[in-house]
């Protein structure tokens, strides 16, 4: 880290060796009275400081009800010895803090803040932020580019919360009568839901879909699309035939899945690549 803003974050730093012999960063990115919330960072090994390094945020799924940082770990320590900074972010979520989705969208955006805002500290590019995530997650990370409204009094909202491009995992883009959490959002939907959101110069995006998935039918997936095209906005949509609802993940219903969860990481490297994000060589193993 910078040693400038290093001496700032430092009391909310804890260092975690594992034993794949690479670091992990654990920092407080927010404080809400008692709460304490974490961004779990991977860096590459062997950080050159003179140089910046392209940066992945990750929001897990889980309704905006439960949920834990640790669900896209290994996508953010294999994408870490690819060349980029990645960030398992935690937020409110009901179960734990009594909050609605609506605290979920504010921690999302502060999280991607406090990581632009830090940049330098991170050694990583801030024009080069690409947020993610899964079901409830991938709301979050769409939300954080095309949703204008709930933003915490306490950010500084001279920083962008807007990412430099999209990696969603069956998102739960359609927040509407039709769609996933209208009861809990209602009429609100109109500003949160990112499928009635979508506006021009909104970042690149890859949206990767089970064709069986039962909270995302392929028909909202396509309209979302659709509609960032209409928009001059890149979407590219990849479907996987049968595939049910949370189907990238590492691990499901207390399986190994690896099959899905290569498929689905090696399309995000191609996208990755295809934006200058990553380079070609060299190709790392996926375990």
């Amino acid at each position: 880290m910078g040693n400038t803003i290093k001496h700032i974050i430092t009391v909310f730093l804890i260092i975690i060796n594992y034993s794949n012999s690479f670091s992990q960063d654990l920092v407080v990115y927010k404080k809400i009275d008692t709460t304490k919330l974490y961004l779990e960072v991977y860096s590459p090994k062997n950080v050159d400081a003179t140089k910046t390094y392209p940066a992945m945020v990750f929001y897990f799924g889980g309704g905006w009800n439960g949920g834990n940082r640790n669900q896209f770990e290994r996508q953010a320590s294999y994408l870490s010895k690819r060349g980029l900074v990645c960030f398992l972010v935690d937020y409110r979520v009901k179960n734990k803090h009594n909050t609605s989705p609506f605290e979920s969208l504010i921690d999302a955006k502060s999280a991607i803040r406090f990581i632009r805002k830090n940049a330098s500290a991170f050694n990583i590019d801030k024009n080069k932020i690409v947020a993610s995530g899964g079901s409830a997650g991938g709301h979050l990370a769409s939300a954080t580019a095309l949703i204008s409204d709930y933003n915490a009094s306490t950010d500084d909202l001279s920083v962008s919360c807007i990412p430099n491009a999209l990696v969603l995992f069956n998102p739960v883009i359609d927040n509407g009568p039709n769609g996933y959490g209208y009861e809990r959002i209602g009429n609100a939907y109109s500003k949160f839901s990112p499928l009635h959101n979508i506006k021009k110069n909104a970042p690149p995006t890859l949206f990767l879909l089970g064709t069986k998935d039962h909270l995302v039918p392929v028909e909202t997936a396509k309209l979302y699309k659709s509609k960032m095209e209409e928009f001059g906005n890149r979407c590219d949509l990849m479907l996987y035939k049968g595939e049910a609802h949370g189907f990238f993940n590492y691990k499901r219903s207390g399986k190994n899945n690896f099959d899905n969860y290569r498929k689905t990481l090696e399309a995000t490297d191609n996208f990755l690549k295809s934006l200058g994000y990553l380079s070609k060589e060299p190709k790392i193993i996926i375990e």
